[in-house]
């Protein structure tokens, strides 16, 4: 059966506030009780500030972020909607903790597209999760808590290509376990991997699998630009010419980025995370975010 997303977060948001509204009113029980107790009760008051309650209420954005970061979760098999709880941080990979979602084989999700790689990926999750007869509905309140205006697709897909790894890096605390490969500002490549699927192979298949095919598809439309400028009217042209020369900037970034990954690769790196992430990161920091 379909469920909409906006009332699972109005049942958590309920349970949230009953949560919150429930321990308040512990609290101040017990501040009544060292009140009588000592007599103070013309000094201090009972009653408790929101700031000073301990857990949480429900918060739309952050909650639909974390839904997001579930989902990336799935993705690259760290959580399993099969599974309870945590299935793999290293160690032996059991396949069989899988089946809804399948996570990807090469631990490599590209964010160049909102049709393909990540954001597709979040999109099937959704539909799969949640029915695809609402997946509409759901991408728009998605978007919407996200902040985003226009195509639900384009919003969520921005908020995965330059939003989810700001957001997962501060989470962590500066040691992310997803790593986004990033080209530089122009943003002619990116894509995540989980570290702790990673192996000294990880490079070439970014580089051979991912990188190389998105180069040529980057030229490909260089070229069919160049077409359409010299076919073009002189109105069209000023336009084209100022997308000629995104393309190119792109282009030149995208070449940079891999001569740095070709370089890498061919070193067969390897992580040992007992040396934990801020050391781990400095092996790779050429190529990531």
């Amino acid at each position: 059966m379909s469920e909409l997303i906006s009332n699972k977060f109005k049942e958590w948001e309920k349970i949230c506030n009953e949560r919150f509204e429930k321990l308040r009113e512990n609290e101040e029980k017990l501040n009544c009780f060292f009140i009588d107790l000592y007599g103070i009760g013309n000094e201090i008051s009972p009653e408790v500030d929101d700031r000073d309650i301990t857990v949480r209420r429900a918060e739309l954005q952050r909650e639909i972020k974390s839904l997001i970061s579930y989902a990336v979760g799935c993705f690259f098999g760290r959580y399993s909607l099969d599974t309870e709880g945590l299935c793999f941080a290293g160690g032996d990979w059991d396949a069989s903790l899988y089946s809804t979602i399948i996570p990807c084989s090469d631990n490599i999700l590209e964010i160049n597209s909102a049709e393909s790689g990540l954001a597709a990926e979040l999109t099937r999750f959704i539909g799969t999760v949640y029915g695809d007869d609402t997946l509409e509905e759901n991408l728009s309140f998605i978007s919407e808590a996200l902040g985003g205006s226009g195509d639900p697709r384009s919003t969520v897909f921005r908020y995965l290509q330059k939003g989810f790894f700001a957001d997962h890096t501060r989470i962590y605390k500066k040691r992310p376990i997803y790593w986004q490969f990033s080209s530089g500002s122009k943003g002619a490549f990116r894509a995540l991997m989980y570290i702790h699927r990673y192996d000294s192979d990880q490079l070439t298949r970014l580089e051979n699998d991912h990188a190389l095919p998105h180069y040529e598809q980057l030229k490909n439309e260089l070229r069919t630009l160049n077409e359409s400028y010299r076919n073009a009217s002189g109105t069209e042209r000023a336009s084209l010419r100022r997308s000629i020369s995104r393309m190119q900037a792109v282009i030149t970034e995208m070449d940079g980025f891999l001569y740095r990954l070709h370089e890498l690769a061919g070193q067969n790196i390897s992580l040992d995370l007992d040396d934990g992430v801020k050391a781990n990161y400095e092996k790779l920091r050429d190529i990531l975010e």
